[in-house]
């Protein structure tokens, strides 16, 4: 995109907007059908945080002083909760996923899920949903998952699928709760079904809102006091298989700055602008795009897998395949956008993979961007420093694998 803007005569980023999806539901070229989006604004608020007018305006006085600083863009969407059952499986299995909820008479529940954390929170998150169902406070759920021999069929955690699939389940079987919740409600408050209304936590009569009951007091009657005809207990189940993917949409930009005799370069800042749908916990999703972005930083500036003559792998431990800290990793402004998913139960998209898809572009853009004027269109990841400074050198693009040393 970028080469394509140079090549143009366009501003980069007009570019990318002149390409911008603006109607949805939008089908592809290839048949994916995108779900909704706002792509114009989260542009839009990107250029504004890392100051795009104005940056150019300094990039063109530095330049004039023999100073190289260059600003890369990274726009994506990518399909994210996999994925209905007409379109996809594995091997024949079908990628729905599962949830169930038991709520005891003490008004505590426990959530049992398919997938499995891997530190993405989990836990913290799909109690949260419950609680945005039945108000049971999150603290008084146990989530369970990753047992084969006690939790429901799932596909997994991957391709940022958990909140999308599992994440829906666990809405879906929670309004099933409530539905059977409210039949107890009735009965507890001696009026039809049809007079009850809801508000987080709690059951009321419709005509007197004064009059109401908790949802732990349906929990405890769905045990002790049941209408006659309806079966005790307060739990069920629920297979949520997506009707379509979930697409986020991202725009991730920085600014470098390049010494022209070493080929090092620094990052000055780094804008990311994401649009997930509905965000249940800000802080774990600021938590996953916080590392994707740190590993698409490390993979522009120097990781990479490679061998020897001999075929024994360079790169096989944390000495020599390095690792990002805190010492290298630059700072992340992160702002968002909400476009709620239209078919998700709560609106909710992917965002796991988002920082890590996204990343590396505007970071190894931000570099050739800098030396472009010299005919440079691409810099093959990582961008060594020694790559970086021979295309300063001999004006022209550096592509393939790092030489190793004594090749």
């Amino acid at each position: 995109m970028q080469t394509c803007a140079y090549e143009m005569g366009m501003d980069q980023a007009e570019f990318r907007r002149v390409n911008f999806v603006r109607e949805f539901p939008h089908r592809t070229t290839f048949g994916f059908l995108l779900d909704s989006g706002d792509y114009d604004k989260c542009l839009d608020l990107a250029l504004e945080k890392i100051d795009y007018s104005g940056f150019l305006e300094r990039q063109k006085a530095a330049r004039a002083q023999g100073r190289l600083l260059g600003i890369g863009i990274s726009t994506m969407s990518e399909p994210l909760g996999a994925g209905n059952s007409r379109e996809y499986d594995l091997i024949g299995v079908k990628m729905f996923d599962s949830a169930e909820l038991r709520v005891h008479p003490s008004g505590k529940a426990i959530l049992k899920i398919g997938s499995k954390t891997q530190g993405q929170g989990h836990e913290t998150t799909f109690a949260q949903i419950v609680t945005h169902e039945l108000g049971i406070p999150a603290d008084d759920i146990l989530v369970q998952h990753g047992d084969t021999d006690n939790t429901p069929f799932g596909m997994g955690t991957y391709a940022s699928r958990s909140t999308p699939t599992a994440g829906a389940a666990t809405a879906m079987v929670a309004r099933k709760v409530r539905a059977k919740a409210k039949k107890l409600a009735a009965h507890l408050l001696e009026v039809s079904e049809e007079d009850v209304e809801w508000e987080l936590g709690r059951f009321y009569v419709r005509s007197a809102p004064n009059r109401g009951v908790t949802i732990q007091d349906c929990a405890f009657a769905a045990y002790t006091n049941m209408p006659d005809g309806l079966e005790p207990g307060l739990e069920n189940n629920a297979y949520y298989d997506p009707p379509n993917m979930t697409w986020p949409f991202d725009v991730y930009i920085t600014t470098v700055e390049v010494d022209p005799e070493t080929g090092e370069w620094d990052v000055l800042k780094f804008v990311g602008v994401d649009d997930c749908g509905v965000r249940i916990n800000p802080m774990i999703v600021e938590g996953q795009l916080h590392g994707g972005l740190a590993e698409a930083f490390a993979m522009a500036y120097h990781q990479m897998i490679t061998f020897d003559s001999q075929g024994n792998c360079i790169g096989a431990n944390y000495m020599d395949y390095m690792i990002p800290t805190a010492w290298e990793t630059p700072h992340f402004e992160l702002y968002e956008v909400v476009t709620p998913s239209p078919h998700h139960p709560i609106g909710c998209k992917g965002i796991g993979e988002c920082g890590t898809v996204g990343g590396p572009a505007a970071f190894v853009n931000a570099v050739v961007d800098a030396i472009a004027h010299l005919g440079v269109r691409n810099i093959d990841m990582p961008c060594l420093s020694g790559r970086v400074w021979e295309a300063i050198k001999y004006k022209k693009d550096v592509s393939g694998t790092p030489p190793l040393p004594g090749q």
